[in-house]
C-alpha cells in the first residue's frame, strides 16, 4: 500500500507539472468575449503588448475577491511595465459589472458563458459546479504563452507575477 500511495503522488506530480508544460511556447487561443462594460475583446487586440489572463471561479467570491483586489491594487505597476490585466469567469457581464464596480478594477472581466475560452485552454472545471479553475496565462507581445501558472495563492498572486514579469523582461531587454 505505501508503494501504491508513492506511485500515485509520483504520477500525479508528473502530469501536473506536465500540464504546466504544454502551454509554454504556444499561442494563446482565439477568442472574442464581452467584459463588463459589454466591450468585445478578441486576443488581436492585445497584440503587440504584454498580457495576464487570469481564470477564476466566480465574482464576489473570496478568494476570487482577494485576487481581483490585489491586481487592482498593484493595477499601475503592471501598467508601468506596459502589462494588461484580463480576468476570465462564466459569470456574465451584469455580474462582472457588480464585481468590477465593488472593487474599482480598471482592468477587462471578460465573460465567458459559452465556456468556450475556459476549455480552449483546458481550464474548465465541473465540481462542485461548472466555472473555470483558477489559473493564469502569460502572454508575451507576439501572442505567445510565456508561462502558465496553475497553482494559484490568491493573497501572493500578482506580486508573483510582477516579479517574473520583471525578471522576463529584464532577461529580454525590454
Amino acid at each position: 500500500m505505501k508503494y501504491f500511495l508513492a506511485l500515485v503522488l509520483f504520477l500525479q506530480c508528473h502530469f501536473l507539472n506536465a500540464k504546466e508544460n504544454i502551454w509554454q511556447g504556444v499561442t494563446f487561443a482565439q477568442f472574442e468575449l464581452a467584459d463588463q462594460t459589454g466591450e468585445i475583446h478578441s486576443n488581436k487586440d492585445y497584440l503587440g503588448q504584454w498580457f495576464i489572463i487570469y481564470f477564476y471561479p466566480k465574482d464576489k467570491t473570496p478568494g476570487c475577491s482577494i485576487e481581483a483586489q490585489n491586481f487592482a491594487d498593484d493595477y499601475s505597476k503592471f501598467k508601468a511595465l506596459n502589462v494588461e490585466i484580463i480576468g476570465v469567469s462564466y459569470d456574465d457581464q451584469k455580474s462582472h459589472k457588480e464585481f468590477s464596480d465593488i472593487y474599482d478594477l480598471k482592468f477587462s472581466l471578460l465573460s465567458d458563458t459559452q465556456h468556450t475560452l475556459a476549455k480552449s485552454m483546458k481550464v474548465d472545471a465541473f465540481f462542485p459546479w461548472p466555472h473555470s479553475s483558477r489559473e493564469t496565462f502569460l502572454v508575451n507581445p507576439k501572442g505567445i504563452i510565456i508561462k502558465h501558472y496553475q497553482n494559484v495563492a490568491v493573497k501572493t498572486h500578482s506580486s508573483q507575477l510582477l516579479n517574473d514579469l520583471k525578471l522576463i523582461l529584464k532577461k529580454t531587454n525590454l
